[in-house]
């Protein structure tokens, strides 16, 4: 949660921007930068950032999955050797040549 001591001006960071980024390390904790008294920015260290990303990809892939799952529930799927022949078929179609596995 954001702490009203994570909360800056953007004037502030312009004026000493190595202790707000000092603070930020040592908090760990996201840092708030405001224009005209509004939340503009949010400061993440490269931890932090790094670990919102790992979940957005984790996300993704189970929502993947998920629709993947609804569609074979669903019937909108088709056996592997059908699905290969139609790409097959179309990669001739565009006049290239399907690359041996």
């Amino acid at each position: 949660m954001i702490q009203p001591s994570d909360i800056h001006t953007l004037t502030e960071f312009k004026r000493d921007s190595s202790a707000v980024l000092e603070r930020l390390e040592s908090s760990r904790r996201p840092q708030v930068l405001t224009v005209d008294g509004r939340a503009r920015v949010v400061l993440l260290g490269v931890e932090a950032f790094e670990g919102l990303m790992a979940l957005v990809d984790r996300a993704e892939t189970l929502e993947g999955i998920r629709r993947g799952l609804e569609d074979e529930k669903a019937g909108r799927t088709v056996p592997l050797e059908q699905a290969m022949a139609e790409i097959r078929k179309r990669i001739r179609r565009h006049g290239k040549r399907p690359r041996s596995a």
